[in-house]
């Protein structure tokens, strides 16, 4: 019978160092009850909503950004052809450039 004694005893010993063990990892924060488990993953799933909307929001930004580059890009190469145009205007109506209407050597011959 003393035997029997010993095996409960430990038994109770067991179940105390688990029952200490327990309370022990709840004061250290590392057991958490479900609401604070709750609370914390909401929280976390409102600041990746945020961050989202933050990414999508600079996504479009960068769209509108582009989109009005390229649109300045294409007026610049326009200028830039209509420059090179009345460049070359101006310079045939001073003679400088051979080759055009109204240099004689290139003219057609009078019928």
């Amino acid at each position: 019978m003393t035997e029997l004694s010993g095996v409960g005893l430990l038994v109770q010993g067991g179940a105390a160092a688990i029952v200490t063990l327990i309370v022990l990892l709840i004061l250290r924060g590392s057991i958490v009850s479900r609401a604070v488990l709750e609370d914390v993953r909401k929280d976390r799933d409102a600041r990746i909503a945020e961050i989202m909307a933050e990414r999508d929001a600079w996504r479009e930004a960068y769209r509108q950004s582009d989109a009005a580059r390229s649109e300045a890009q294409a007026q610049v190469k326009e200028l830039l052809e209509l420059s090179r145009v009345a460049d070359h205007v101006l310079r045939s109506l001073r003679g400088e450039v051979s080759g055009d209407a109204m240099d004689q050597s290139v003219a057609a011959p009078p019928s």
